[in-house]
């Protein structure tokens, strides 16, 4: 029922310095993990980073499992056992994710953890064959997934699940709406690695792709229908070039082919959208890039671009881009939808815009042109993102999961 929900949404920018480890839990044995998911390193991308930083935080404090896709092992510590399962086809791969959590489980574990709702019934059926607790770090999307067997079998699954993890409020309570873990839901964002910006590093990205002193406007994320961008060039872009005509927008993604759903805003189109605008030369698409050239990319930038669309059966689970734009001191402009609002302080690290005002976007954009790179916003941003940092995530992470465990 809903009135038995518990639903705990610490914010990391009020509480997040009060977070401490429990000086009991080094005492106590090491807890036996068994963590679940696809999403993982060789494959790119927000949910992919989370995933591997949950895998070391629980390295330092278990003895971890890690099933997961082919090639993650040289991506995680060198303590973790790592069991390896090809990503294609997605239904070969979730089978054998069910083969070898039902063999690991033969074994004691305390927690069976998925990296998300995909691996769920994997996950359930290790928890039941090893008497563990089953708790599943949720990020949005695969909550809603508008797929019939999905929501036929993965949704009864995780109702069944003992806990679950969040990453934004929104995502929290739309767990709790679809009866997730009993509504038992704990937010925890996730983190940010602070980092040293450098206008040397930004000149690089500069002069390299021939830049100059052009306004950057920066998008990144893999280029799916949710992430806006054939809209924004549309209906605001050439609102922010008649004011700045040399401005550049520039991209980074790939096309997401191992995203849950498929690519609506791709290179071609976008590119195909620029020419029949004019705004070809205003258009940089660079598609994914190693993190040295993403982390020149937020240097050089004068503002990110978020402009995120609200669509049926998919969802912007938390806007982990923004946070690492905040990192670099980089304001973001971005329309507050789903978990966005959870990844952006307005007036901090950049603004929100009530969803598909693109008038309003475009303005906020000049508004932090107009600014210049010497604005106070530029330093708020970075104080903004130090309320995310993975030290943070880690700790929570540990301390929710120690409770799960002793909790009846």
């Amino acid at each position: 029922m809903m009135a038995e929900s518990s639903f705990e949404a610490r914010h990391p920018h009020t509480d997040a310095h009060e977070i401490s480890e429990s000086p009991n839990l080094s005492a106590r044995r090491r807890p036996r993990i068994l963590l679940i998911t696809r999403n993982l390193p060789p494959l790119r991308g927000g949910m992919e980073r989370l995933n591997r930083h949950i895998a070391e935080a629980l390295a330092e404090w278990s003895d971890l499992t890690v099933i997961g896709p082919a090639g993650s092992r040289e991506f995680l510590p060198s303590q973790v056992e790592v069991v390896e399962i090809p990503v294609r086809p997605l239904s070969g791969f979730l089978l054998r994710v069910i083969r070898s959590a039902w063999m690991r489980a033969a074994q004691p574990l305390d927690i069976v953890l998925a990296g998300s709702g995909l691996t769920a019934i994997g996950v359930k059926l290790a928890a039941l064959r090893s008497g563990a607790k089953s708790v599943a770090y949720l990020h949005g999307l695969d909550l809603i997934v508008a797929h019939p067997l999905y929501h036929a079998i993965w949704l009864p699954t995780l109702r069944r699940f003992d806990h679950a993890l969040a990453n934004s409020a929104n995502t929290a309570a739309i767990a709790i709406r679809k009866g997730v873990a009993h509504g038992r839901v704990t937010v925890i964002n996730p983190g940010v690695t602070l980092v040293s910006t450098s206008d040397a590093s930004g000149n690089a990205f500069r002069h390299r792709n021939r830049i100059d002193r052009r306004p950057v406007l920066l998008s990144v994320g893999r280029l799916t229908a949710r992430k806006g961008l054939p809209d924004f060039v549309r209906h605001a872009l050439p609102a922010i070039r008649r004011r700045y005509p040399d401005v550049l927008l520039v991209v980074i993604g790939d096309e997401a082919p191992d995203a849950l759903t498929g690519s609506g805003g791709g290179r071609a189109a976008l590119e195909t959208l620029a020419a029949e605008l004019a705004l070809s030369d205003n258009l940089l698409l660079l598609g994914p890039c190693d993190d040295e050239t993403l982390d020149q990319a937020y240097c050089a930038a004068d503002v990110h671009v978020f402009p995120v669309r609200e669509v049926p059966g998919d969802v912007e689970g938390f806007g982990m881009v923004a946070i690492e734009a905040a990192a670099h001191g980089l304001p973001t402009v971005a329309f507050a939808t789903g978990g966005i609002p959870d990844a952006v302080s307005a007036g901090r690290s950049g603004y929100l815009i009530p969803p598909g005002d693109y008038a309003d976007f475009a303005e906020k954009v000049c508004e932090i042109l107009a600014a210049g790179r010497e604005a106070p916003m530029r330093s708020s941003a970075r104080e903004s993102a130090k309320g995310f940092t993975w030290e943070i995530f880690a700790t929570r992470l540990r301390e929710s999961l120690s409770s799960i465990q002793r909790a009846e």
